[in-house]
């Protein structure tokens, strides 16, 4: 007997919020996560990875993170992967090694200024 699995016609988007300097992940058009970045200069810093309790175990997390380094790459942009999540994502995709840039001290210095 095949079980449904949940909400199956839930549609997931994911939107760059310039203004918020975040990527957010709706489902169903309610915000379910975000995932928190500053530019510098060409390099894109994510520092912060969220998906809201309500919206767990969906794997809208890894959607999320895949969405926001494609729209990297298609902005001829580099990833520096300050958030854990999103450096943990990177270790099982390689397709993006040759975007990363490594998390430096002078850039943790930099990000340390702009959240200040």
């Amino acid at each position: 007997m095949n079980e449904p699995s949940p909400e199956p016609s839930a549609a997931v988007t994911v939107e760059r919020v310039d203004a918020k300097h975040r990527y957010e992940i709706r489902v169903d058009g309610e915000r379910a996560g975000l995932a928190a970045y500053r530019d510098r200069g060409a390099q894109r810093v994510f520092h912060h990875t969220v998906v809201f309790d309500a919206f767990a175990g969906r794997g809208l997390a890894g959607q999320l993170v895949q969405r926001a380094l494609d729209d990297v790459r298609k902005a001829g942009m580099r990833i520096v992967p300050v958030c854990p999540y999103v450096a943990k994502f990177l270790t099982k995709h390689e397709e993006y090694t040759d975007i990363t840039d490594p998390v430096t001290p002078e850039v943790l210095e930099w990000l340390e200024s702009e959240l200040g």
